[in-house]
């Protein structure tokens, strides 16, 4: 999900980002069933929404990377609605989970270009989800 946010030259930390949201595509791909198609995609964006907070309470954080954070949230947030139909999205249909997933990939790479998280964050991030899950 949602395009990973570092600096060009920081592509370690974005590459793993990235795969964070390729894996979670992966497993809604393998699974038939819609309902746990929903719960996979809404698990991962609840839990890098939750390392996304612990980060942006962090006191390593510059007032740059917390505006970032806050931006990458906000997207996260969007997808987490579309996913369910609520704060005036229309709900993804069952038979588009699939596409969601990798719509949801392709958008975070994109918003690459629009919001920026040093490697250090990147990494915190990456360290969070490890624990989270």
């Amino acid at each position: 999900m949602t395009f990973v946010l570092v600096h060009p030259d920081n592509a370690g930390g974005k590459d793993d980002l990235q795969k964070y949201f390729n894996d979670t595509a992966r497993k809604v791909k393998e699974t038939t069933d819609p309902s746990q198609k929903r719960e996979i995609l809404n698990e991962s964006f609840h839990t890098m929404s939750k390392a996304l907070d612990v980060l942006e309470s962090s006191q390593l954080m510059s007032n740059d990377e917390r505006v970032g954070i806050g931006r990458y949230k906000a997207t996260l947030q969007d997808k987490q609605d579309e996913l369910a139909g609520s704060n005036g999205f229309e709900r993804v249909q069952d038979e588009q989970l699939n596409a969601f997933s990798d719509y949801v990939v392709q958008d975070m790479e994109q918003a690459e270009q629009y919001i920026t998280i040093s490697l250090v964050a990147a990494l915190l991030i990456l360290i969070l989800l490890v624990l989270i899950l």
